[in-house]
């Protein structure tokens, strides 16, 4: 299996301290040495970094982790190799346009029986599941949705009864964004934290590291991290329930079918 990382926030936030986590999780600390990518959202465009080695041992990876690029909305993956070989294009996250937006997708499970799926316009250029899974999402969205919806909670609803019968062929948690919207759609292993005032300090499982992030926010910054596994072993972290699903903005909770924790 693979691991995500997602990341929505109120104010343009670096991610290196969860990304600082995962990447160990990527052949040091765990299984998952078959490639990693990272999408930071920056207005309209983009920054995507991709490298099909193992995160812990690329230098792509370390300068990620030591250049604070900060965004809104951010995805990562790290892979462990089930559909389709280790190679470019075949390592997450998955990026196309859609109603002039670019819109990144990562997964993590096993499908199986996708081959059937159509895709219209939106054809993979890798092997995986994963990828054909998105063309097939978008294309179904522009099969009901011919212009960007004015109602975009209600699109996101739709999007995870695709998601529904895309668990009917196995395993399929993911993140999904259009660098202003992120929906998580659960299978079996997804975790979400959402940080707001008052802050405190953070300690990573994978590392030693720790941050106080009172020292780094201020009283009106909200920052939502989705993650397959917690990254921290001293926070309260969400755990999905298998077809919940959850859309933020701007770092808050703003729809999904899965009970609202209390700040």
């Amino acid at each position: 299996m693979c691991e995500l990382l997602g990341m929505s926030a109120n104010v343009p936030t670096d991610i290196c301290f969860s990304f600082t986590g995962l990447m160990q999780r990527g052949g040091r600390t765990g299984p998952h040495k078959d490639g990693w990518g990272i999408v930071f959202y920056e207005g309209k465009g983009l920054r995507t970094f991709k490298d099909p080695q193992p995160s812990s041992q690329s230098r792509i990876a370390q300068l990620v982790q030591e250049y604070p690029i900060k965004s809104c909305s951010v995805v990562s993956h790290i892979r462990q190799a089930n559909r389709g070989g280790i190679a470019l294009e075949n390592t997450h996250p998955f990026t196309r346009e859609q109603w002039g937006r670019y819109w990144t997708f990562a997964h993590n499970g096993q499908l199986s029986g996708y081959n059937k799926l159509k895709t219209g316009r939106h054809k993979p250029v890798g092997d995986t599941d994963s990828e054909l899974a998105f063309c097939w999402i978008l294309h179904e969205l522009e099969q009901k949705y011919p212009r960007k919806p004015g109602n975009m909670a209600a699109m996101f609803r739709y999007v995870a009864t695709l998601c529904d019968q895309l668990r009917g062929l196995g395993v399929f948690n993911m993140l999904l964004t259009d660098g202003e919207y992120l929906m998580t759609y659960c299978s079996n292993n997804l975790h979400w934290i959402t940080r707001r005032a008052p802050f405190g300090p953070a300690r990573l499982i994978d590392e030693d590291v720790e941050i106080d992030f009172q020292k780094e926010t201020t009283p009106n910054d909200i920052v939502t991290v989705i993650a397959t596994q917690p990254l921290t072993n001293n926070e309260q972290w969400h755990k999905m329930q298998p077809g919940e699903y959850n859309l933020f903005w701007l770092g808050e909770r703003v729809a999904g079918n899965g009970e609202n924790p209390t700040p």
